[in-house]
C-alpha cells in the first residue's frame, strides 16, 4: 500500500500496476477479482475501513467484493445502473465475438448494494460521484477538486493489458458495452485537468496535458 495524496492510498493487487483498488480515508474504492480477495484483505489489516465504492461491476472490479463486505462487515456502494449486476454476480457483456466465453468467466460471488451512486453524490473525504458510463452502463469515477484527484476505474487504462507497459489506452472494445459513450466519458474526465488520475489498470498519472492530448486523439463520435 503506497500514499498517493491525502488520505488516499494505492492497493496494487498485481505487479506492475497491472490491478489497482484504492483506499480513500476509510472508503474502498474496488475490491479486485474474487481470486486476490484475501490479498486484499491481508492490505487492509489494521485500517479502519467503513463502507465499500465500486467504479462498476466488471468482475475484475467486483469481484472481491461480497469477501470484504463479509470480512470487514461495511456497506457496498456502486453506480445506479450497475446494482443490479452486483447483487446478482452475473455484469452484463459487451456484445463482441467473446460474449459467451465472458458470460461464463465472468460471473462472480454477489452481494447487496447497500447504496446506488448518482451524479454529485459524496462518498467522504472531498470526492464525489461523477457519471461515467460507456465502459459500463452504471460506470462512475471519484473526484476531489480541492487537489484535483481523480479516481477513474476503467474509463482509460494506463497500460497494455498484454505487456504491461504503460501508457494511456481506451479499454478494449470486447469488455465495453459502448465505446463512443466512453469516450464522452474520457474527454469529459480530460477537461477537469486533474493532477492526479488513479486508474483501475496502470500506474497514477500526473500529467494534465498527457490526458487531454490521449482524449483529443480519440476517434471522434
Amino acid at each position: 500500500m503506497r500514499q498517493l495524496a491525502d488520505g488516499v492510498h494505492q492497493i496494487a493487487l498485481a505487479p506492475r500496476d497491472a490491478l489497482n483498488t484504492y483506499l480513500v480515508g476509510d472508503v474502498l474504492v474496488d475490491a479486485g477479482t474474487s481470486q486476490t480477495a484475501k490479498r486484499l484483505l491481508r492490505n487492509l489489516a489494521g485500517r479502519a475501513v467503513n463502507a465499500h465504492a465500486l467504479t462498476h461491476a466488471h468482475s475484475d472490479h467486483a469481484g472481491g467484493s461480497r469477501a470484504v463486505a463479509d470480512a470487514l462487515d461495511v456497506p457496498v456502494w456502486v453506480g445506479a445502473l450497475d446494482a443490479a449486476d452486483v447483487e446478482s454476480g452475473h455484469p452484463v457483456a459487451a456484445e463482441s465475438f467473446v460474449q459467451p466465453l465472458l458470460r461464463r468467466l465472468s460471473p462472480y460471488p454477489g452481494t447487496p448494494v447497500a447504496r446506488q451512486l448518482r451524479e454529485g453524490d459524496e462518498i467522504g473525504h472531498g470526492f464525489a460521484v461523477l457519471e461515467t458510463p460507456g465502459h459500463s452502463a452504471g460506470h462512475v469515477a471519484f473526484w476531489r477538486e480541492r487537489d484535483r484527484v481523480l479516481i477513474a476505474g476503467d474509463v482509460l487504462f494506463n497500460l497494455h493489458l498484454s505487456t504491461l507497459r504503460p501508457g494511456l489506452r481506451e479499454p478494449p472494445k470486447a469488455l465495453t458495452i459502448d465505446p463512443e459513450r466512453n469516450r464522452a466519458s474520457a474527454r469529459r474526465l480530460a477537461e477537469l485537468e486533474p493532477e492526479l488520475v488513479l486508474f483501475g489498470h496502470g500506474p497514477p498519472l500526473r500529467d494534465p496535458a498527457k490526458l487531454r492530448a490521449f482524449t483529443a486523439s480519440m476517434p471522434a463520435g
